[in-house]
């Protein structure tokens, strides 16, 4: 009978992975919870078994024989953003891969201490073992310091919660790349349409907008405020349409970018004939936009894969294998062209 048709008659137990996979049941016990005393190759054999006979851990029994719940949180801003969404589905995957699972608390506001502090609580009584920060918080506050000093903690854009930590995706970079584009097709200056300030992301940005153009010998006009959202962009972009001399613009999303696009094409000011819009994610509309969207891609399902693998390494006492640090790319559409003469 085989393994496939054995399944169907009952529900596969770690009897039958462990026959399957060659190894005693203890074996099989101690791949299912992480115990580190087993060979990479007695591992891939079990878990082969484990696919080949559809057999499905009971969590709550697994964390009773173990003492470990496998579960990772995330916290998240409520939101529609795709990033947050794809973020997520990077850490979903990564966790299934290596036998855990994922569970999310989300905060309304997320300039708000106390509740990014009773998500992270809510998450550690559910038993999180790690927990994935997709949200802007201040790392070094005592309170902070405090909860991950209980349970380990990532942001979904750093390495860890250490200051020096290496950037998965260098938000400096993102921003020199939009600015330099801009610069290199003619453009005597860039106006720069910011994120929400309370995300470290926005404030690289931010920075890199100004240090290139102080290195080429000019001064940056005023920020223009955003807050990630279409309708931010949109306000952005009426004030954009108003300065006749704004031939270039840095916007720090795409979806900001759709609303300033909008509002310019309202005002009779065309893109990128009379304005150049570079921005930054490359989500799925972003090819789709018209004109589509020259954009500084994120890989953010990357991002969250690696964020949910540095974690899991951390869990274990191990290291994180298959991670690096991830590189944003410039992605030229029709959205940017040289300054008219």
């Amino acid at each position: 009978m085989s393994p496939r048709r054995q399944s169907a008659d009952r529900a596969p137990n770690q009897i039958d992975v462990a026959r399957v996979a060659g190894v005693s049941a203890q074996t099989v016990s101690r791949v299912l919870s992480g115990h580190p005393n087993v060979r990479p190759d007695t591992a891939q054999r079990v878990h082969a078994a484990i696919e080949t006979l559809g057999y499905r851990i009971h969590a709550a029994a697994a964390s009773l024989a173990s003492g470990r719940t496998r579960i990772l949180g995330m916290i998240v801003v409520s939101t529609d953003r795709y990033s947050s969404a794809a973020l997520g589905a990077g850490v979903e995957k990564a966790a299934a891969a290596h036998g855990y699972t994922v569970t999310t608390a989300s905060v309304a506001d997320h300039s708000s201490s106390s509740a990014f502090l009773e998500a992270f609580d809510r998450l550690e009584r559910q038993g999180a073992e790690g927990i994935v920060l997709g949200v802007p918080v201040e790392l070094d506050s005592p309170a902070m310091r405090a909860r991950t000093e209980r349970t380990p903690s990532t942001r979904s854009e750093v390495a860890s919660l250490q200051p020096d930590a290496p950037l998965l995706v260098d938000q400096h970079a993102i921003g020199r790349l939009a600015v330099e584009h801009l610069l290199d097709l003619g453009h005597r200056t860039v106006w720069h349409v910011g994120g929400d300030e309370y995300w470290i992301e926005g404030r690289h940005r931010r920075e890199a907008w100004e240090q290139v153009l102080s290195e080429r010998g000019i001064v940056p006009p005023p920020v223009i405020p955003g807050e990630w959202t279409p309708e931010s962009g949109y306000r952005a972009g009426r004030t954009i349409a108003a300065i006749p001399d704004a031939t270039a613009v840095f916007v720090s999303s795409d979806e900001m970018a759709f609303g300033l696009i909008r509002a310019l094409h309202e005002a009779g000011r065309r893109v990128p004939e009379d304005v150049s819009v570079v921005s930054v994610d490359d989500i799925a509309l972003a090819a789709y936009a018209s004109p589509a969207l020259t954009t500084v891609r994120q890989p953010f399902e990357e991002m969250g894969r690696a964020a949910a693998l540095r974690l899991i390494a951390h869990i274990e006492g191990t290291d994180a294998q298959g991670v690096s640090d991830l590189h944003p790319e410039l992605v030229i559409r029709a959205s940017t062209a040289p300054p008219r003469t």
